[in-house]
């Protein structure tokens, strides 16, 4: 009988003791949470979980009340007693957007209500729900990125009036531009997987003193999904599976990805492929966007066929491929290791706004595509968190490796030869970035990081009736090569408890060498060498005088150096033009301001505004051009007109953001977004032209409920109009984009689509979504886009989650 009594007390003290020792972690996604304070009513006793979110609760009494608090957690109080027979502690993501925690304002985190700056965020949530098919239609789901599209497969952000290479994309903290991103609208954005992202922050505004040159307009941070250890002994496996089907492009994708973890490794990979079929449009709307004919070779020969379908964009389907691995070591909760490794690459695709093209009322192009677009990158960081009084309480050291391919082939209606461009950069980087805490209320930010990209580039045409091919003229000096090297630092100081300044400053120095071949280049040079030093700052604050009303005003500089697209490019710009290289070019700056304010009225409406201007200084723009004097060439056999990137005099950016969200209850929620942007671009003759790159006005509003298992969303988004007054040279010249006003002029019209999101989760493990957009079967097209926006369009996806 003393056997079974000892094991009966033995098991009776192992559960007491157990039950010492709890996790906490985040409700929806079951991920463990580090510092949480746990604190009893009186907060004599404290105690704050680990990195895993686990926290020893022996030194509380069984009675005491204790309160679990986290800065972006909704606080919870739980008697210790009920925790006995539960080791788990759930915690929801609070829904303030002040107290969320973001990292893109300083690689490391931080209160946005501490930050002076407009950074918007979207979750893995958010994501699963949207359905993007690619990560630009990831951004443009958030309202307040506009997203530009010359073909299916592409997607240019426009933020406040910038546009490609005057915003930053990065990747897990590492610059995902390159050397070659051009001025024109650029789609590399897609090589990103949304499968793959566990979050996403948009910076609106510069962010040159941490991010360098291009963060002119904002910068996109893509956090890809982390590997997760396992809290038990042994092995841990767990992952998830989606397909999606969509019928306006025929779309059928499947991913998975898996996750094994031990308590120091942990490996996650990760796949999606993609089949993209030819868009169909919508039947209410502009004539000119009908695609009533198109081009196929029949038996070597050129045919202009007629489309069955005028709504069916032929040819614009394509297919992708998205692959991730990711390893992680933690032996302590002073080191992590990450090592990211990415292969994204799609088919060749066509690039339908070419294709739509006329000269004398025909077809112009019997052939432009896209080959495939490559992405190969792998980095390591590593983490550090010394347990002794150092230079920094925390670092993160990074490696970069990145490969980047793309090629361009086009060939004229009836013609016998297929010019190619092939580009492949090699970028590296390197950087090590710090944190300090300076007393118990302010922190210190700095760090340095070096960037080098090497672009190779080979041209030459085809004659497809023999299949022979010769050199011709690349699209950019081969071998050229781009560096920079930069230092920076900046401080968060919290002047009062209401009151946060955080400012900085960054030093950066770029230097750009290409050499033109003469053998090659026929040009009165023979190399461009430039090297541009920048400081550029920031200072801003943000004053919460109470739980209702937050201010932030913040004022910052800018810069872009020249890049190899800038100086050394040759490529056909338009019809009848060639844009030619220009070693004379200097960095461009921008000068920014901004205020906002943020109203919290019990959580149940909350109010978030914002004003901005952006002034730009020797602003790199197209324009018309000479050669020793000429001012036309004979370009791939077509006199073109001869143009170059040059420094303007000044550009002018100003806008007005505005978001609502109404919380009628838990269930019913009402959310909006409207973004306004004006400018104008002045020349050397101080002529004010509209900006490029601004955006109509637009935004959308949402209308959600949610239940345990059901969640609607019925929402509209809408687009203002541009006439042909308020569209930039660039754009009235390319008059094949638009629509025709009453006097045969191109324009903008405006638009809107009725759209609804449903998701059900018959378990937790399985989740089921269906989502009809553009319910009245809109025809529309974004400003400055190439192909039209999707019709109606059902798109249906199961996710199971093991």
């Amino acid at each position: 009988m003393r056997i079974p009594f000892l094991l009966s007390l033995f098991m009776f003290f192992n559960g007491a003791l157990n039950a010492q020792t709890i996790q906490v972690l985040e409700e929806n996604s079951s991920l463990p949470i580090s510092g949480v304070a746990i604190y009893n009513n009186d907060k004599s006793k404290s105690a704050i979980t680990d990195f895993d979110g686990f926290v020893s609760l022996s030194k509380f009494l069984d009675d005491e009340v204790l309160t679990f608090q986290h800065i972006s957690h909704i606080t919870v109080s739980i008697v210790k007693n009920e925790l006995i027979n539960n080791t788990v502690v759930n915690l929801k993501t609070d829904s303030s957007t002040l107290d969320e925690v973001v990292v893109s304002a300083s690689k490391f985190g931080q209160k946005r209500r501490d930050i002076p700056q407009q950074i918007l965020s979207l979750s893995s949530e958010d994501i699963l729900f949207s359905n993007p098919q690619t990560a630009a239609d990831l951004l443009e789901s958030s309202g307040q990125v506009y997203v530009q599209k010359s073909q299916l497969g592409g997607g240019s952000p426009l933020i406040r009036g910038f546009s490609t290479n005057r915003l930053l994309i990065t990747v897990d903290g590492v610059r995902f531009n390159t050397a070659i991103f051009r001025a024109g609208n650029v789609q590399n954005v897609i090589s990103i997987d949304p499968f793959a992202v566990e979050k996403t922050e948009v910076i609106l505004g510069p962010g040159s003193v941490v991010y360098g040159s291009d963060a002119i307009g904002g910068v996109m941070n893509f956090y890809t999904k982390k590997p997760k250890f396992s809290f038990e002994e042994g092995i841990s496996l767990s992952g998830n599976t989606t397909g999606r089907y969509a019928t306006a492009n025929n779309e059928k994708t499947g991913h998975i990805d898996l996750n094994i973890g031990t308590k120091e490794w942990a490996f996650l990979s990760s796949v999606t492929y993609s089949n993209f079929g030819d868009l169909r449009m919508g039947n209410h709307g502009p004539d000119d966007y009908l695609r009533t004919e198109y081009v196929e070779t029949v038996n070597g020969v050129d045919t202009v066929i007629p489309n069955e379908d005028p709504l069916v964009q032929n040819p614009t389907g394509y297919d992708q491929i998205n692959a991730m691995q990711k390893i992680r070591f933690m032996p302590s909760k002073q080191w992590d290791f990450n090592v990211g490794l990415f292969y994204t690459t799609t088919s060749d695709y066509p690039r339908y706004d070419r294709l739509i093209r006329k000269r004398n009322g025909s077809l112009r192009a019997a052939e432009w595509y896209y080959g495939p677009q490559e992405w190969l990158s792998g980095n390591l960081q590593i983490t550090s968190k010394p347990e002794s009084v150092t230079l920094y309480d925390q670092s993160i050291f990074t490696i970069s490796y990145q490969r980047s391919k793309e090629s361009r082939n086009d060939r004229d209606f009836g013609a016998a030869t297929l010019f190619e461009t092939d580009e492949k950069v090699n970028a590296y980087t390197a950087a090590l970035d710090f944190e300090k805490k300076l007393g118990s209320k302010n922190i210190l930010f700095y760090g340095a990081e070096y960037v080098f990209n090497k672009v190779n580039s080979e041209g030459k045409q085809t004659d497809i009736t023999n299949g022979i091919s010769q050199v011709d003229t690349p699209r950019y000096p081969d071998g050229a090569t781009w560096q920079s090297i930069a230092a920076y630092s900046s401080i968060q100081l919290k002047l009062i408890e209401e009151l946060s300044f955080q400012g900085g400053l960054r030093f950066n120095q770029i230097k750009l060498d290409a050499t033109f071949d003469p053998a090659v280049y026929e040009f009165p040079f023979s190399e461009a060498n430039t090297s541009t030093s920048a400081i550029t700052g920031s200072a801003g604050i943000a004053w919460n005088p109470n739980k209702t009303i937050g201010w932030r005003v913040n004022f910052g500089t800018a810069f872009r150096a020249p890049n190899i697209d800038d100086v050394g490019k040759i490529f056909d710009s338009e019809p009848g033009s060639v844009v030619v290289p220009n070693p004379d070019l200097k960095a461009e700056y921008a000068y920014n301001g901004e205020v906002g304010v943020a109203l919290n009225f019990d959580n149940v409406v909350k109010l978030d505004v914002a004003a901005y201007m952006t002034e730009l200084k020797d602003a790199l723009v197209r324009r018309d051009f000479s050669i020793e004097g000429q001012t036309e060439i004979n370009y791939q056999g077509e006199p073109s007109n001869v143009q170059a990137i040059q420094n303007a005099a000044k550009a002018e950016v100003y806008g007005f953001e505005a978001g609502i969200e109404v919380n009628f209850s838990e269930a019913l929620q009402l959310t909006g977004q409207y973004s306004i942007t004006d400018g104008y671009e002045e020349d050397d003759n101080g002529d004010q032209n509209p900006i490029r790159h601004a955006a109509p006005q637009f935004g959308n509003g949402h209308l959600i409920f949610k239940t345990n298992k059901w969640k609607f969303d019925a929402f509209v988004e809408y687009n203002g109009q541009f006439d042909f007054e308020d569209l930039a040279p660039s754009q009235a010249s390319n008059d094949f984009l638009f629509a025709k006003d009453f006097n045969g002029n191109p324009y903008a019209p405006k638009w809107y689509t009725l759209n609804l999101g449903t998701q059900y989760s018959i378990t937790k493990e399985l989740q089921l979504n269906a989502n009809l957009e553009n319910i009245t079967d809109q025809r529309y097209r974004p400003y400055s886009s190439g192909i039209a926006a999707a019709g109606r369009n059902l798109i249906l996806a199961a996710t199971y989650s093991f």
